[in-house]
């Protein structure tokens, strides 16, 4: 197993980043500090992209790791942060009331600031327990509250979650949903603002400018859109609308975010018919559409890559995860569907072992060319930008 090094020496890449940093306001990495410098022995007047390749292979690849962290127990996974991992996603309803004082002591010796991440969207998908402002599921917002409204308690929640350390909302959801759920077949219900595209887009955009108003990074998601999808990716394989169907609808609102200075991206497991055969998390046509027609230049995510959709493409977490990285994502999560399956990955040490097979994956792809070192960085620069961090 390859050690995921912290220090600044090794092998470099062959070409630069190439996709644009971040637009908007960037989250805040820690609680008292909005951008920082990577703890390095570099010098003070290095070129950032070098000093990216400088580092070895095994720290790029840690750095677009997030590891899950059930109940909020960061500090049972002192282990990754030695080892360089980017940020950790928080899990379950029983946070600690020692968060803040948790992410606090990680951040101390991480040798990059951390993402704390958490589902924070609303309704029955509020990860954080008392230690921020309850909100109603998104679909119950926009019948009762304005936008402005929205954006007012979106920015309070931010507030709440910056407070206890969490610099990071995996929301809102983007997707267009007039139907039950969530359920084990309808992965969005409740969760999305509306059947309409336009109130959709207006009420998502509203709630990441709350968020992004109190220096909490938004990603939204499910990119290109998962409602009306055939089933739950959670549990199995699923296909959204078709491209086109979704260029008339569900890409309405992502566009909306998106030219309201989006920052972050999260990309579902599901397939787009007429665009990708493979679940959209791991397809290049997928990013394409993202990066190029949309015109996106933030962050990257994936959505949960131990969810059923990808076991049921064949794909193993660690190599789910080369796979998107090679497609484009910036960072991969594994665990965050809460199933049965994923449960089982979330003790300390097979969230361990886990990310350690990501990260040796990842290190064979780039030795062997299969992933190219230019890729590589790219991500890594793209990570560091979302966080504020200078490689420097």
């Amino acid at each position: 197993m390859t050690a995921i090094a912290a220090a600044c020496a090794g092998s470099g890449g062959t070409s630069a980043p190439t996709s644009a940093a971040p637009t908007t306001a960037q989250a805040i990495v820690s609680p008292t500090t909005a951008s920082t410098a990577v703890r390095t022995t570099s010098s003070s007047a290095c070129d950032p992209v070098s000093a990216v390749r400088a580092w070895p292979l095994a720290r790029r690849a840690a750095q677009l790791v997030v590891a899950p962290a059930l109940n909020g127990q960061i500090a049972a996974l002192r282990g990754l942060v030695d080892q360089g991992v980017g940020g950790f996603v928080l899990l379950g309803t029983a946070t600690p009331g020692d968060l803040a004082a948790q992410v606090a002591a990680a951040n101390r010796v991480a040798s990059v600031p951390l993402f704390v991440m958490a589902d924070q969207e609303g309704g029955g998908v509020q990860r954080l327990g008392n230690l921020v402002p309850s909100l109603p599921w998104a679909r119950q917002m926009a019948a009762t509250m304005t936008p402005a409204e929205v954006e007012s308690a979106a920015q309070r929640v931010g507030a709440a979650m910056l407070a206890v350390g969490v610099n990071v909302d995996l929301a809102p959801v983007v997707d267009v949903d007039g139907a039950p759920g969530p359920n084990a077949r309808n992965p969005d219900g409740l969760r999305s603002f509306s059947a309409d595209p336009v109130t959709a887009g207006s009420y998502a955009t509203a709630f990441m400018r709350g968020l992004r108003s109190a220096g909490v990074l938004s990603v939204i998601k499910h990119f290109p859109g998962l409602g009306g999808a055939s089933a739950n990716t959670d549990y199995g394989s699923a296909e959204t609308a078709p491209i086109d169907e979704l260029r008339r609808s569900g890409l309405v609102p992502f566009r909306a975010a998106i030219a309201s200075g989006a920052p972050a991206v999260m990309v579902s497991n599901a397939v787009v018919p007429g665009l990708a055969t493979t679940p959209a998390s791991l397809s290049p046509d997928v990013t394409a559409l993202l990066r190029d027609e949309l015109g996106f230049h933030g962050l990257l995510v994936t959505d949960s890559l131990s969810a059923g959709a990808i076991a049921a493409a064949g794909d193993a977490v660690a190599r789910a995860a080369v796979v998107a990285i090679e497609a484009g994502a910036d960072m991969v999560l594994f665990g965050s569907t809460l199933t049965a399956a994923d449960t089982a990955l979330l003790s300390p040490a097979n969230v361990a072992q886990t990310a350690a097979d990501i990260v040796d994956g990842v290190v064979a792809a780039a030795q062997s060319g299969a992933l190219a070192e230019g890729r590589l960085d790219t991500a890594v620069m793209d990570v560091l930008a979302a966080k504020g961090a200078k490689p420097c």
